[in-house]
């Protein structure tokens, strides 16, 4: 299968430079940028992406105009990108043709996993788009082997499922940072979130029985009342 096109439009040169980043790491290659409306349908003509990810204030319009303008010809899944976080403004967005609103300021690896939710929607592997690192992942007291199936706590190895290892790898991968609880279930389930906060509620908290010592008050996987899960090390 041909590798996922991805266009990110943003003003920010830097952001522009850490999302490429985090993709390239996830196995993206085919990526490119733009920091306009103007360039970003330019851009969209030549390179026919895949997927779009669009600010949406840029130098000359925003982001929503651009979605209208890919709209008239194409489908692709389109991943708002903003500053604004009312809920106003996120109904904007999806009513116009976006299919993610992501609320700045959020991590690169959090852009990443939106992406790869979109892409198996579109029926692109997992397998295509993933490097597997050859190195462990060390999150204070837990190791994660190199493959992402296994997990120990303090040397010993833990007894997790698939879902459980899952949601472990995520929060190893960000340490310290709150994941919402829609982030978790796309990534981990590859489905929409929608109607599966109990589902994802009691997966976290069979998670913290095997993690914590006390899982009713955890100190490794947190609630951030609102907001998600992060884990704290």
């Amino acid at each position: 299968m041909e590798q996922p096109r991805i266009l990110i439009v943003d003003d920010e040169e830097d952001l522009r430079n850490l999302m490429k980043a985090a993709l390239k790491k996830e196995g993206f290659t085919e990526i490119q940028t733009a920091g306009s409306v103007a360039e970003g349908l330019q851009v969209f003509k030549t390179f026919s992406p895949t997927i779009a990810l669009l600010d949406v204030m840029l130098p000359d319009g925003e982001g929503y105009e651009l979605c209208r303008k890919i709209r008239e010809t194409s489908h692709i899944p389109v991943l708002f990108l903003s500053a604004k976080s009312d809920e106003v403004d996120k109904i904007l967005g999806l009513a116009i043709g976006g299919d993610d609103y992501i609320t700045k300021p959020f991590s690169p690896k959090e852009v990443a996993f939106r992406v790869k939710a979109q892409l198996r929607r579109l029926g692109f592997a997992q397998s295509t788009f993933t490097i597997t690192e050859s190195t462990s992942t060390i999150c204070g007291p837990f190791e994660m082997n190199a493959d992402e199936t296994e997990i120990k706590k303090d040397g010993v190895l833990l007894e997790l499922t698939a879902k459980e290892v899952g949601l472990m790898a995520c929060f190893m991968r960000n340490p310290n940072r709150i994941l919402s609880k829609e982030l978790l279930y796309e990534h981990v389930w590859g489905e929409d979130f929608f109607g599966a906060d109990n589902t994802l509620m009691v997966h976290i908290r069979r998670l913290r029985e095997k993690v914590e010592q006390n899982p009713s008050k955890p100190v490794s996987i947190k609630t951030v009342k609102g907001l998600g899960y992060k884990m704290m090390i």
